[in-house]
Protein backbone atom coordinates (compact mmCIF):
# COMPACT_ATOMS: atom_id res chain seq x y z
CA UNK A 1 0.00 0.00 0.00
CA UNK A 2 1.28 3.13 -1.00
CA UNK A 3 2.00 6.33 1.54
CA UNK A 4 -0.64 8.93 1.56
CA UNK A 5 -0.49 12.25 2.95
CA UNK A 6 -2.78 15.08 3.12
CA UNK A 7 -1.21 18.38 3.02
CA UNK A 8 -3.37 21.47 4.50
CA UNK A 9 -2.08 24.58 3.17
CA UNK A 10 -4.08 27.93 4.63
CA UNK A 11 -5.64 30.64 2.57
CA UNK A 12 -2.60 32.93 3.79
CA UNK A 13 0.09 30.58 2.80
CA UNK A 14 -1.78 31.42 -0.98
CA UNK A 15 -2.05 35.09 -0.17
CA UNK A 16 0.49 36.14 2.44
CA UNK A 17 -0.23 38.98 4.95
CA UNK A 18 2.19 41.46 3.36
CA UNK A 19 0.03 40.50 0.08
CA UNK A 20 -2.53 42.17 -2.09
CA UNK A 21 -4.24 38.81 -3.04
CA UNK A 22 -3.53 39.31 -6.82
CA UNK A 23 -3.66 36.60 -9.27
CA UNK A 24 -0.09 36.71 -9.82
CA UNK A 25 1.10 36.71 -6.44
CA UNK A 26 -1.06 33.26 -5.61
CA UNK A 27 0.05 31.99 -8.62
CA UNK A 28 3.53 31.96 -7.65
CA UNK A 29 2.60 31.19 -3.82
CA UNK A 30 1.07 28.27 -5.62
CA UNK A 31 4.55 27.37 -7.84
CA UNK A 32 6.55 27.12 -4.14
CA UNK A 33 4.01 24.71 -3.09
CA UNK A 34 3.80 22.21 -6.12
CA UNK A 35 7.87 21.84 -6.03
CA UNK A 36 7.37 21.07 -2.40
CA UNK A 37 4.91 18.57 -3.54
CA UNK A 38 7.18 17.12 -6.67
CA UNK A 39 9.93 16.42 -3.59
CA UNK A 40 7.37 13.90 -2.09
CA UNK A 41 5.93 12.65 -5.08
CA UNK A 42 9.77 11.64 -6.44
CA UNK A 43 10.12 9.55 -2.21
CA UNK A 44 6.65 7.57 -3.50
CA UNK A 45 4.12 9.82 -1.59
CA UNK A 46 0.80 10.05 -3.09
CA UNK A 47 -0.76 13.52 -2.23
CA UNK A 48 -3.99 14.95 -1.67
CA UNK A 49 -4.29 18.65 -1.11
CA UNK A 50 -6.73 20.87 1.23
CA UNK A 51 -6.17 24.35 1.14
CA UNK A 52 -8.26 27.53 3.46
CA UNK A 53 -9.15 30.35 1.86
CA UNK A 54 -10.00 32.84 4.57
CA UNK A 55 -8.30 35.94 2.95
CA UNK A 56 -10.02 34.67 -0.62
CA UNK A 57 -13.72 34.00 0.72
CA UNK A 58 -13.30 37.51 2.54
CA UNK A 59 -12.16 39.72 -0.09
CA UNK A 60 -14.79 38.20 -2.60
CA UNK A 61 -17.29 38.97 0.09
CA UNK A 62 -16.45 42.34 0.18
CA UNK A 63 -16.89 42.61 -3.52
CA UNK A 64 -20.09 41.18 -3.70
CA UNK A 65 -21.69 43.48 -1.24
CA UNK A 66 -20.23 46.23 -3.41
CA UNK A 67 -21.27 45.08 -6.82
CA UNK A 68 -25.09 44.21 -5.28
CA UNK A 69 -26.31 47.77 -6.68
CA UNK A 70 -25.68 46.09 -10.01
CA UNK A 71 -25.93 42.47 -9.59
CA UNK A 72 -27.66 40.53 -6.26
CA UNK A 73 -24.26 39.14 -3.81
CA UNK A 74 -24.18 35.49 -3.07
CA UNK A 75 -24.17 33.48 0.29
CA UNK A 76 -21.26 32.92 1.94
CA UNK A 77 -21.58 29.42 1.26
CA UNK A 78 -21.53 29.99 -2.45
CA UNK A 79 -18.58 32.10 -2.32
CA UNK A 80 -16.57 29.13 -0.84
CA UNK A 81 -17.42 27.37 -3.53
CA UNK A 82 -16.57 30.27 -6.09
CA UNK A 83 -12.64 30.23 -4.13
CA UNK A 84 -13.10 26.16 -3.61
CA UNK A 85 -12.97 26.44 -7.59
CA UNK A 86 -10.94 28.85 -8.41
CA UNK A 87 -7.46 27.97 -5.98
CA UNK A 88 -8.02 24.56 -6.79
CA UNK A 89 -7.73 25.51 -10.65
CA UNK A 90 -4.55 27.88 -9.18
CA UNK A 91 -2.90 25.06 -7.33
CA UNK A 92 -3.71 22.47 -10.18
CA UNK A 93 -2.39 24.36 -13.11
CA UNK A 94 0.74 25.05 -10.52
CA UNK A 95 1.21 21.24 -10.11
CA UNK A 96 1.51 20.63 -14.13
CA UNK A 97 3.58 23.53 -14.70
CA UNK A 98 5.77 22.35 -12.22
CA UNK A 99 5.78 18.31 -12.18
CA UNK A 100 4.89 18.42 -15.95
CA UNK A 101 5.02 14.33 -16.81
CA UNK A 102 5.55 13.16 -13.56
CA UNK A 103 1.79 13.13 -12.40
CA UNK A 104 -0.89 11.57 -14.28
CA UNK A 105 -3.36 14.08 -13.40
CA UNK A 106 -4.05 16.90 -10.41
CA UNK A 107 -7.95 17.10 -10.20
CA UNK A 108 -9.71 19.58 -7.81
CA UNK A 109 -12.50 18.38 -6.26
CA UNK A 110 -15.66 20.11 -5.35
CA UNK A 111 -16.48 19.02 -2.32
CA UNK A 112 -19.16 19.35 0.12
CA UNK A 113 -18.97 18.70 4.10
CA UNK A 114 -22.05 18.15 6.14
CA UNK A 115 -22.09 20.06 9.23
CA UNK A 116 -24.92 19.88 12.72
CA UNK A 117 -27.30 22.87 12.22
CA UNK A 118 -27.31 22.70 16.07
CA UNK A 119 -23.59 22.91 16.38
CA UNK A 120 -22.97 25.90 18.66
CA UNK A 121 -20.29 27.46 16.46
CA UNK A 122 -23.41 28.80 14.42
CA UNK A 123 -24.05 31.06 17.89
CA UNK A 124 -20.51 31.74 18.43
CA UNK A 125 -18.79 33.35 15.35
CA UNK A 126 -15.19 32.75 15.29
CA UNK A 127 -13.18 32.35 11.92
CA UNK A 128 -11.04 35.48 11.09
CA UNK A 129 -11.89 35.94 7.33
CA UNK A 130 -10.77 38.93 4.48
CA UNK A 131 -8.79 42.02 5.16
CA UNK A 132 -8.08 43.93 8.46
CA UNK A 133 -9.66 46.79 9.42
CA UNK A 134 -9.43 50.44 11.56
CA UNK A 135 -11.62 50.35 14.38
CA UNK A 136 -13.90 53.34 12.26
CA UNK A 137 -14.38 50.72 9.08
CA UNK A 138 -14.83 47.95 11.51
CA UNK A 139 -17.57 50.24 13.54
CA UNK A 140 -19.37 51.04 9.77
CA UNK A 141 -19.24 47.16 8.79
CA UNK A 142 -20.73 46.19 11.87
CA UNK A 143 -23.34 48.48 11.61
CA UNK A 144 -24.56 48.49 7.95
CA UNK A 145 -23.69 45.15 7.00
CA UNK A 146 -24.22 43.27 10.43
CA UNK A 147 -21.18 42.18 10.48
CA UNK A 148 -19.15 40.45 13.49
CA UNK A 149 -16.12 42.36 14.27
CA UNK A 150 -12.93 41.08 16.24
CA UNK A 151 -9.76 42.35 16.78
CA UNK A 152 -6.55 40.39 16.06
CA UNK A 153 -3.85 39.89 17.67
CA UNK A 154 -3.50 43.81 17.60
CA UNK A 155 -3.39 43.66 13.70
CA UNK A 156 -6.61 45.35 13.34
CA UNK A 157 -9.96 44.32 12.53
CA UNK A 158 -11.38 41.05 10.69
CA UNK A 159 -14.55 39.82 9.72
CA UNK A 160 -15.17 36.19 11.73
CA UNK A 161 -17.69 33.99 10.92
CA UNK A 162 -19.01 30.53 12.07
CA UNK A 163 -17.06 27.46 12.06
CA UNK A 164 -18.49 24.76 12.64
CA UNK A 165 -17.22 20.78 13.20
CA UNK A 166 -16.83 18.47 9.72
CA UNK A 167 -18.82 15.38 10.09
CA UNK A 168 -18.76 13.80 6.88
CA UNK A 169 -17.90 14.40 3.44
CA UNK A 170 -20.29 14.08 0.78
CA UNK A 171 -17.76 13.25 -2.19
CA UNK A 172 -15.16 10.97 0.15
CA UNK A 173 -15.05 7.88 -2.16
CA UNK A 174 -14.35 9.89 -5.21
CA UNK A 175 -11.66 11.14 -3.34
CA UNK A 176 -10.11 8.29 -2.41
CA UNK A 177 -10.66 6.67 -5.54
CA UNK A 178 -9.03 9.29 -7.53
CA UNK A 179 -6.04 9.03 -5.03
CA UNK A 180 -5.87 5.97 -5.73
CA UNK A 181 -5.60 5.82 -9.43
CA UNK A 182 -2.81 8.45 -9.24
CA UNK A 183 -3.98 11.48 -9.79
CA UNK A 184 -2.55 14.42 -7.35
CA UNK A 185 -6.24 15.38 -5.73
CA UNK A 186 -7.39 18.85 -4.47
CA UNK A 187 -10.20 18.77 -2.46
CA UNK A 188 -12.05 20.31 0.92
CA UNK A 189 -10.56 23.36 -0.48
CA UNK A 190 -11.57 26.28 1.67
CA UNK A 191 -12.40 23.57 4.30
CA UNK A 192 -15.20 22.81 2.41
CA UNK A 193 -18.44 23.68 1.49
CA UNK A 194 -20.58 23.56 4.57
CA UNK A 195 -24.09 21.81 4.01
CA UNK A 196 -26.59 20.33 6.44
CA UNK A 197 -29.23 17.52 5.35
CA UNK A 198 -32.71 18.69 5.51
CA UNK A 199 -35.56 16.09 3.91
CA UNK A 200 -33.28 13.95 2.67
CA UNK A 201 -31.33 16.95 0.52
CA UNK A 202 -28.73 19.42 1.12
CA UNK A 203 -28.39 22.70 1.82
CA UNK A 204 -25.97 25.03 1.79
CA UNK A 205 -25.09 26.84 5.35
CA UNK A 206 -23.20 30.30 5.46
CA UNK A 207 -19.79 29.42 7.46
CA UNK A 208 -16.54 28.47 6.73
CA UNK A 209 -15.18 25.34 8.58
CA UNK A 210 -11.42 25.43 9.69
CA UNK A 211 -9.54 23.92 6.88
CA UNK A 212 -7.53 21.88 9.80
CA UNK A 213 -10.14 20.08 11.03
CA UNK A 214 -11.40 18.75 7.40
CA UNK A 215 -7.88 17.82 6.06
CA UNK A 216 -8.37 15.35 9.36
CA UNK A 217 -11.35 14.21 7.88
CA UNK A 218 -10.08 13.69 4.27
CA UNK A 219 -7.12 11.53 5.44
CA UNK A 220 -9.40 9.47 7.32
CA UNK A 221 -11.51 8.93 4.54
CA UNK A 222 -8.62 8.21 1.84
CA UNK A 223 -6.75 5.92 4.76
CA UNK A 224 -3.63 8.30 4.49
CA UNK A 225 -0.97 8.08 7.28
CA UNK A 226 0.77 11.31 7.28
CA UNK A 227 -1.27 14.70 7.57
CA UNK A 228 1.01 17.85 7.05
CA UNK A 229 -0.61 21.04 8.23
CA UNK A 230 1.42 23.91 6.59
CA UNK A 231 1.66 27.01 8.40
CA UNK A 232 4.52 30.32 8.49
CA UNK A 233 6.22 28.40 11.26
CA UNK A 234 9.12 25.98 10.97
CA UNK A 235 7.98 23.81 14.11
CA UNK A 236 5.91 24.29 17.14
CA UNK A 237 7.08 25.80 20.60
CA UNK A 238 6.10 25.43 24.08
CA UNK A 239 6.16 28.37 26.12
CA UNK A 240 5.84 30.57 23.65
CA UNK A 241 6.74 34.53 23.98
CA UNK A 242 8.61 33.67 27.15
CA UNK A 243 12.27 33.36 27.92
CA UNK A 244 11.87 29.26 28.04
CA UNK A 245 10.58 29.57 24.64
CA UNK A 246 11.82 26.25 22.40
CA UNK A 247 10.55 24.19 19.40
CA UNK A 248 10.31 20.69 19.52
CA UNK A 249 10.81 18.50 17.06
CA UNK A 250 8.80 15.26 18.35
CA UNK A 251 5.45 14.92 20.24
CA UNK A 252 3.75 11.99 21.62
CA UNK A 253 -0.24 11.92 21.50
CA UNK A 254 -0.14 11.66 25.61
CA UNK A 255 2.17 15.33 25.53
CA UNK A 256 0.08 16.80 22.82
CA UNK A 257 -2.68 16.63 24.55
CA UNK A 258 -1.21 17.70 27.76
CA UNK A 259 0.25 21.15 26.29
CA UNK A 260 -2.99 21.44 24.41
CA UNK A 261 -5.22 21.43 27.98
CA UNK A 262 -2.19 23.70 29.56
CA UNK A 263 -3.60 26.88 26.96
CA UNK A 264 0.38 26.20 25.25
CA UNK A 265 -1.83 25.70 22.06
CA UNK A 266 -4.17 29.48 21.32
CA UNK A 267 -7.25 28.43 20.08
CA UNK A 268 -6.23 31.61 17.21
CA UNK A 269 -3.37 29.83 16.09
CA UNK A 270 -1.96 26.23 17.05
CA UNK A 271 -4.67 25.51 18.67
CA UNK A 272 -7.36 23.47 15.62
CA UNK A 273 -3.73 22.43 14.12
CA UNK A 274 -3.22 20.48 17.59
CA UNK A 275 -6.26 19.16 17.88
CA UNK A 276 -6.94 18.18 14.37
CA UNK A 277 -3.13 16.50 14.65
CA UNK A 278 -4.37 14.70 17.89
CA UNK A 279 -7.66 12.93 16.51
CA UNK A 280 -5.64 11.74 13.54
CA UNK A 281 -3.26 10.08 15.05
CA UNK A 282 -5.41 8.69 18.16
CA UNK A 283 -7.24 6.98 14.97
CA UNK A 284 -4.26 4.52 14.05
CA UNK A 285 -5.79 1.27 12.78
CA UNK A 286 -2.55 -0.61 12.72
CA UNK A 287 0.53 -0.96 14.63
CA UNK A 288 2.56 -1.71 11.14
CA UNK A 289 1.35 1.51 9.63
CA UNK A 290 0.61 4.34 12.47
CA UNK A 291 -0.44 7.92 11.26
CA UNK A 292 1.25 10.42 12.59
CA UNK A 293 0.74 14.02 12.19
CA UNK A 294 3.30 16.98 11.25
CA UNK A 295 3.57 20.85 11.55
CA UNK A 296 5.75 22.95 9.50
CA UNK A 297 6.50 25.01 6.70
CA UNK A 298 6.44 24.75 2.77
CA UNK A 299 10.32 24.47 3.01
CA UNK A 300 11.11 21.93 5.52
CA UNK A 301 7.81 19.41 4.67
CA UNK A 302 10.06 17.27 2.75
CA UNK A 303 12.52 16.62 5.34
CA UNK A 304 10.01 16.48 8.42
CA UNK A 305 8.14 13.66 6.13
CA UNK A 306 11.11 11.66 5.96
CA UNK A 307 11.93 8.84 8.73
CA UNK A 308 13.35 10.09 12.09
CA UNK A 309 16.10 8.73 11.38
CA UNK A 310 16.15 8.93 7.77
CA UNK A 311 19.32 10.68 5.16
CA UNK A 312 17.76 14.38 5.50
CA UNK A 313 20.23 16.15 7.57
CA UNK A 314 19.17 20.19 9.07
CA UNK A 315 16.53 21.27 10.55
CA UNK A 316 12.70 19.67 10.43
CA UNK A 317 9.21 20.39 11.74
CA UNK A 318 7.34 18.93 14.46
CA UNK A 319 5.63 15.52 14.35
CA UNK A 320 3.17 13.83 16.40
CA UNK A 321 3.03 10.25 16.71
CA UNK A 322 1.34 7.61 18.41
CA UNK A 323 2.87 6.46 21.87
CA UNK A 324 5.46 3.82 20.30
CA UNK A 325 6.31 3.92 16.91
CA UNK A 326 9.24 1.50 15.89
CA UNK A 327 12.01 2.62 14.59
CA UNK A 328 12.34 1.92 10.81
CA UNK A 329 14.99 -0.91 9.57
CA UNK A 330 15.98 0.74 6.76
CA UNK A 331 15.44 3.92 5.00
CA UNK A 332 13.72 4.80 2.13
CA UNK A 333 15.75 5.76 -0.75
CA UNK A 334 15.35 10.02 -1.45
CA UNK A 335 15.47 10.88 -5.45
CA UNK A 336 16.67 13.91 -5.93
Amino acid sequence: MSDIAVIALGGNALTREDQRGTLDEQYSNALAMAKSVRSLLRKGWQIIIVHGNGPQVGNLAIQHEEGARLVPAQPLFSLGAMTQGALGSLICLALHEVCGREISGAVSVITHIVVDRDDPAFAAPSKPIGPFFGQAEADHFAATRGWTMVSDAGRGFRRVVPSPTPQAILEANAVAALTQSGHIVVAAGGGGIPVVEENGAYRGVDAVIDKDFAAERIAVAANANALVMVTGVPSVKLDFGTPQERSVEQLTVTEARRHLADGQFPPGSMGPKMSAAIKFVEGSASVERPRFAAITTPELVYATLDEPHGIVEGSRGTRILTEDVPTPATTKELVG
